[in-house]
């Protein structure tokens, strides 16, 4: 099972029990964070796609570190000029660990196991 989950203006394939780099988070390490705007799920076969969005779908993530992503090389020159300018860049980003994305259905059934608990 996956999902598509859209968040910084970007949009992300995520699974269970994997991590995904995406653009920085403002929240602490070790704190837990959902995504409600879960733009598919996909689920076997079955898939269900969000117009925008998957109603009553979202991702329980965890997050893991805060860092830099590699540094690439900004390089501008203009021929016979004399001009050069060099600058380099390194991209924060939050490493977030899926931990569950529950659908409507899944919802559902857990609410129900919860009235029937009590």
């Amino acid at each position: 099972m996956y999902a598509i989950i859209e968040t910084g203006g970007k949009q992300y394939q995520v699974e269970e029990g994997r991590y995904v780099d995406m653009e920085l988070l403002d929240a602490e390490k070790d704190s837990k964070i959902i995504f409600d705007k879960v733009v598919m799920v996909v689920n076997g076969k079955k898939s269900k796609v969000g117009q925008p969005y998957v109603s009553n779908a979202s991702a329980e993530g965890t997050i893991l570190k805060h860092d830099k992503a590699k540094k690439i090389i900004v390089f501008k020159q203009r021929p016979k000029k004399g001009y050069r300018k060099k600058q380099g860049h390194r991209q924060g980003f939050t490493r977030v660990m899926i931990n569950k994305i529950r659908t409507s259905a899944q919802k559902k059934s857990t609410e129900t196991a919860e009235k029937a608990a009590e």
